[in-house]
């Protein structure tokens, strides 16, 4: 693959895009009146970026929700985010879902994928909870890149009043990170949700995120079509289509709702 591609994508001036968001947090929380800003820690590198902007934007008006499923996330996983959290200073909650996850599963028939998708809406439930109880508003650390192609659970990691790292690519998101010192073991892990035992996130995808990054950038920023997209990136066309393909298939998780015209 082309390298050149990937160092145009992560070539930003990283001081300027911190100051950036912090800034739009902290307009935010003021614009709507709210108290401080709830979200979810996991110890990946999004939540972790997020972590340190809400730091810098919001200090002792954020809320960092530690919520592993024990039955399923790895105490190395749990471990990194408390390690954010004790590195940025930010007031947090540690809260095991698994007994929750547990007691839902004891009214419904057994379905894996779903159960999956039931702990990321837990999850939302829970930063929903404090977000009520406190005033705050809740974000979200969704990137660019998984937002496009819908790798997210709706009304689950996708639920929030803001995403303020949606307009960064994944390799953004993780030269956003090495710039706000978070520890390169975290920047440099392989991404999962954790939401099913001894899965990633490229395993699941089937790609790198290196190659869907390169794909939605020659698409969406240089208006490329598939076949030039692949060449300037310098993947193969199948990659470029399955990524168009994502994105299409999911758009409905990045729409609001409809509603059906009752005349016509």
């Amino acid at each position: 693959m082309d390298g050149g591609i990937l160092g145009e994508i992560a070539g930003l001036d990283y001081g300027a895009v911190a100051a950036r968001i912090s800034g739009e947090i902290t307009g935010l929380l003021e614009g709507a009146g709210a108290a401080g800003a709830v979200f979810g820690m996991s110890g990946g590198v999004d939540s972790a970026a997020l972590a340190y902007l809400c730091a810098r934007a919001a200090g002792g008006r954020a809320l960092a929700l530690v919520m592993p499923d024990t039955s399923v996330t790895p105490e190395s996983e749990t471990g990194d985010a408390m390690r954010m959290v004790s590195i940025t200073g930010l007031e947090h909650r540690l809260v095991d879902i698994a007994p929750i996850v547990r007691e839902y599963s004891m009214y419904v028939e057994p379905d894996e994928a779903a159960r999956a998708n039931l702990r990321a809406r837990v999850r939302a439930s829970l930063l929903y909870y404090y977000a009520n109880a406190r005033g705050y508003l809740v974000l979200g650390s969704s990137d660019r890149s998984e937002r496009s192609i819908g790798y997210f659970t709706k009304f689950g990691d996708g639920a929030c009043d803001a995403a303020p790292l949606a307009s960064l690519y994944k390799l953004q998101v993780r030269g956003l990170a090495r710039h706000l010192g978070v520890p390169e073991g975290v920047v440099s892990k392989a991404s999962s949700p954790h939401l099913r035992p001894g899965r990633d996130a490229e395993g699941e995808l089937g790609m790198t995120y290196e190659e869907i990054d390169a794909a939605l950038y020659c698409t969406d920023e240089l208006g490329l079509g598939p076949e030039e997209a692949a060449a300037r990136a310098g993947i193969g066309e199948d990659r470029v289509g399955r990524v168009l393909r994502m994105r299409a298939a999911s758009a409905h998780k990045r729409a609001a709702p409809g509603a059906p015209h009752a005349h016509t």
